[in-house]
């Protein structure tokens, strides 16, 4: 299938509908920003994987009190409006808690995307200006070190673009200009 089976419009309706927190709408926007940049890159159907990106937490708030649900009832949610690729994606990208094991380009990419938003928010809220334009790669790759600095960020997760086809630095210099394209949104 080409194309997410949902449009835009529609699935930033469905978001909107089911994600009330603000923050977290936008790290979706974060996310689908990069994943749509990594599909350019790789030649990959850039529709379906921003997408994926947009909806991949559309179950968070109603499953925060059971991480082993988070992603399974999203896929359900999206059973009939994604194919099976993102669907399998959105269930992986928690593989630590549903055990569904990451094994596509999509499912790697997809984990170490949504992690590495934190990660660039947490660098760019450290500098005067509160902003993504003077955020540097150099400045979110040392961080990836300092475990101490924005912990809940899962590094491991971040490091699976390998898997990917990306090393660190490429990957990083993709998402964070795909986030700087975008700063507006999200409020950066």
């Amino acid at each position: 299938m080409t194309g997410s089976g949902i449009s835009r419009e529609k699935a930033v309706e469905l978001l909107e509908d089911k994600v009330p927190t603000v923050n977290l709408r936008k790290h979706c926007l974060a996310t689908e920003a990069i994943m749509r940049a990594l599909a350019r890159r790789l030649g990959e159907d850039e529709e379906l994987w921003g997408i994926t990106g947009l909806l991949h937490d559309l179950d968070y708030e109603t499953t925060s009190d059971r991480p082993d649900r988070h992603g399974l009832a999203a896929a359900e949610m999206l059973r009939d409006r994604l194919p099976e690729e993102s669907l399998h994606a959105i269930k992986a990208h928690n593989a630590e808690h549903t055990g569904v094991e990451r094994s596509s380009k999509l499912d790697h990419l997809l984990a170490a995307s949504e992690s590495l938003t934190g990660l660039i928010v947490a660098t760019a809220l450290v500098y005067p200006g509160k902003k993504l334009e003077p955020v540097k790669v150099r400045s979110i790759t040392k961080r990836m070190g300092k475990s101490g600095f924005a912990r809940s960020v899962n590094r491991d997760n971040i490091r699976e673009c390998v898997e990917g086809g990306f090393d660190l630095q490429e990957f990083v210099g993709i998402s964070l200009d795909a986030m700087k394209g975008i700063s507006e949104q999200l409020g950066l």
